[in-house]
């Protein structure tokens, strides 16, 4: 689904989240809203044993900055195929700021959410949960303000250090900040460039790189994030497209 208005369909388990924890209206108040959450994040799970669907979120930004097309795609979790998907287009909430950035993608994300008809049973974002300066990336904070299990996957890293895993697929090395884990850097493919795994919400780490190897069936990155990046593309150059002729 990918047009018309919301559905009714809430897929968290905590009801509507608080705006201020979504949409603040001040880098302070960010700031404050990670420092307030960042204590709800649950690192061990568990998260579904077997999850039947799979969702993928990603956001395109127009080259003005001042347009966004988020997307959601639900996978069936066996096959990798696509039973549900929707978009919100609009605008960044917040301004750009470095270890803020999901502020700039939240509410459209859960507006794309909130269209779905299939409800997914775990959230595989296109980018970081723990491995975040402050310990709160996107998929952190999506996990805390719909109650469901979350996996960060970064293409580039936010932070920390580590040694190149061997080259074989499912080889990884631990991602550190100073004396922390905050994730792992995964080999998805042989001698391919690895991904940056970190857990988002209700999830361990090694089931974070168990669901992601899942999802890599053949390239690098999951087909959750390659189904959710072709779609918030597509959303934005046909809104682009609407804007020039109008």
């Amino acid at each position: 689904m990918t047009s018309g208005e919301p559905r009714a369909v809430r897929v968290g388990t905590t009801g509507a989240p608080d705006p201020r924890a979504v949409a603040p209206g001040s880098v302070a108040e960010a700031l404050a809203v990670q420092e307030r959450l960042r204590p709800l994040v649950d690192l061990v799970g568990p998260g579904p044993a077997e999850p039947a669907t799979v969702a993928g979120l990603d956001v395109a930004y127009a080259e003005s900055g001042d347009r966004l097309a988020a997307a959601v795609t639900v996978l069936d979790a066996r096959t990798l195929a696509v039973v549900d998907s929707a978009v919100s287009v609009g605008r960044p909430a917040f301004a750009y700021v470095p270890g803020l950035f999901a502020f700039r993608e939240l509410p459209a994300l859960l507006d794309a959410l909130d269209r779905l008809t299939v409800r997914p049973e775990l959230l595989v974002c296109d980018g970081h949960g723990l491995a975040h300066p402050r310990r709160f990336g996107l998929a952190c904070h999506l996990g805390v303000v719909t109650g469901l299990p979350a996996i960060g996957v970064g293409k580039t890293p936010l932070l920390g250090e580590w040694t190149p895993p061997a080259d074989r697929r499912g080889s990884w090395a631990p991602l550190r900040d100073g004396d922390e884990i905050v994730g792992r850097v995964l080999r998805t493919r042989d001698g391919v460039k690895p991904v940056f795994v970190s857990v988002g919400y209700r999830m361990s780490l090694d089931d974070a790189t168990v669901r992601v190897l899942a999802l890599t069936p053949r390239y690098r990155l999951p087909e959750t994030t390659r189904t959710a990046d072709r779609l918030c593309r597509d959303a934005l150059a046909a809104a682009e497209a609407t804007a020039r002729a109008s």
